[in-house]
């Protein structure tokens, strides 16, 4: 898996779905559902890099490990919910004027079975291993 994010053929992917999925939501087929991916999809295409990037590999990481949890806006990042409530997210680093983007859990993950767990982690580069560690973390989330 490459660290640098998705290919400009793949973002033009996304950035096409994005607009096939609000078509949908104006046709109201999965109106609510299929505009907020679509929303957080272009929120993650209008992000600077290496934040779009981090984003794009984080989205990619989270649905392929919880196909359950719907993407959308959460204070306009990037989250991840199940029935509605969030349970993790991407906090861009320059959108924040922080040196440093972040991916966290609410209290809504599943993953306090013992007295310490995580809540969020610092993000400026997701290498193989890195990103094997937010996919065991996301799957423990929803289980």
């Amino acid at each position: 898996m490459s660290t640098e994010g998705f290919s400009e053929q793949e973002r033009a992917a996304m950035q096409q779905r994005a607009a096939e999925l609000k078509k949908e939501a104006s046709r109201g087929r999965g109106k609510k559902a299929a505009a907020e991916e679509a929303d957080m999809l272009t929120k993650i295409a209008q992000m600077a890099e290496p934040d779009r990037s981090l984003a794009e590999r984080i989205h990619d990481i989270v649905t392929s490990n919880a196909p359950d949890l719907s993407p959308k806006l959460w204070y306009g990042q990037p989250a991840y919910a199940w029935k509605g409530k969030v349970v993790c997210f991407f906090r861009s680093g320059n959108d924040d004027k922080e040196r440093y983007s972040t991916f966290g859990f609410t209290p809504e993950a599943n993953l306090d079975d013992r007295g310490l767990w995580p809540t969020s982690y610092a993000v400026t580069d997701l290498s193989d291993e890195e990103a094997e560690a937010i996919a065991v973390l996301v799957k423990k989330a929803v289980s």
